[in-house]
């Protein structure tokens, strides 16, 4: 008889939630096959949102067979449709691995389910403010705001925006409205004087010709971007897989910094409509691996490591923002049990990629 959490997955995919590579978890699931290699060899990973130069690291481990010497015989990469939806269907035990972020992985929890981080890819908050100088001036102060139209789009990037207005004591003297999907172009258009996105907006916007001016939310407000999510009664079972897993993408990480043109090359190679936004998908692969992917914790323990300050801030800034149905444990939702600190591609990371 199949497992429930088989069962659960095939009922899902029937009804229409979500792609399923194959199930999990079911009799004699274990943490490893006998030979060492991972006893769950077809995985999918589900991606916050469509594939971009921000998820180099996992096409180059699937494309340099990475994953395959980990003892994977397939990794389906799927794109997603958002943080929450991702972190959702890894909880739900649809997909095995999902890249999701620390502000949606706190709200999955407080509704519930309970998906875990296994691995920081984005160290930094990827939110920010940014304005076209050519239309407001050069931004250098967040106080500078005062009186400007704000805007910026839904969900938890609207959410740690106004939060960090907040911090700086400008948020009642700004005209902060809901930019939908479309906040460069209105940006650009001269509609709105400044932005809250993430830096690959900015990227959006400078390749369209634009100077742009940053002011890093990162710097009031500590939080994580970009990582990778597991079912904590998935990863529980499977605890072989998941660092497997994490080995190969560390060292994907560390090619995809390495050879950022061959890394994009790869990603045109399994998504080729990206062909035409080449440079844009470099640049954002190229900012997100010198600015984002680094910082002490890295250093000191390595690739994909959590510290607690970063997700007790994330949690305290949106709980005061009543976004939680319910109280959650910050320290609750992630983990650093399955990095293998004797991988070099996660223990000498910061090293490997000359920082």
């Amino acid at each position: 008889m199949a497992s429930d959490h088989c069962t659960r997955r095939r009922f899902l995919a029937l009804a229409g939630t979500g792609t399923v590579a194959g199930c999990v978890g079911g009799p004699g699931a274990s943490g490893g096959a006998s030979d060492g290699g991972p006893a769950v060899d077809n995985v999918t990973l589900l991606l916050n949102w469509r594939i971009s130069g921000l998820h180099a690291p996992y096409v180059a481990a699937r494309e340099n067979g990475f994953y395959e010497e980990e003892g994977f015989d397939d990794v389906t990469i799927e794109s997603g449709d958002g943080a929450d939806f991702a972190a959702n269907q890894v909880a739900l035990g649809n997909v095995e691995f999902a890249v999701s972020s620390a502000d949606q992985l706190l709200n999955v929890n407080s509704r519930g389910l309970s998906p875990r981080c296994a691995a920081v890819v984005m160290q930094r908050n990827p939110t920010v403010v940014f304005a076209d100088r050519d239309e407001f001036g050069e931004l250098t102060d967040p106080e500078q705001l005062e009186g400007a139209t704000v805007g910026s789009g839904p969900g938890m990037v609207r959410e740690m925006t106004r939060a960090y207005l907040a911090r700086h004591g400008v948020l009642e003297s700004v005209e902060y409205v809901d930019a939908g999907f479309d906040t460069v172009q209105q940006l650009l258009a001269g509609d709105l004087d400044a932005a809250g996105g993430v830096f690959g907006d900015v990227v959006d916007a400078e390749q369209q010709g634009a100077e742009i001016d940053v002011l890093s939310i990162d710097e009031t407000i500590r939080s994580y971007g970009h990582l990778v999510a597991v079912d904590e009664g998935f990863a529980g079972e499977n605890e072989t897989a998941v660092r497997s897993f994490l080995r190969a993408t560390a060292r994907g990480a560390v090619w995809a910094s390495d050879n950022p043109a061959d890394a994009i090359d790869a990603l045109v190679s399994v998504q080729p409509e990206l062909e035409e936004v080449r440079a844009n998908q470099l640049e954002k692969w190229d900012r997100m691996s010198t600015e984002y992917m680094l910082s002490d914790a890295v250093r000191d323990r390595g690739w994909g490591a959590s510290e607690s300050e970063p997700w007790a801030e994330t949690y305290e800034t949106l709980a005061a923002a009543d976004v939680f149905e319910n109280d959650v444990d910050p320290a609750s939702v992630w983990t650093n049990e399955y990095l293998d600190d004797e991988s070099e591609y996660i223990a000498d990371y910061a090293d490997l990629v000359g920082a």
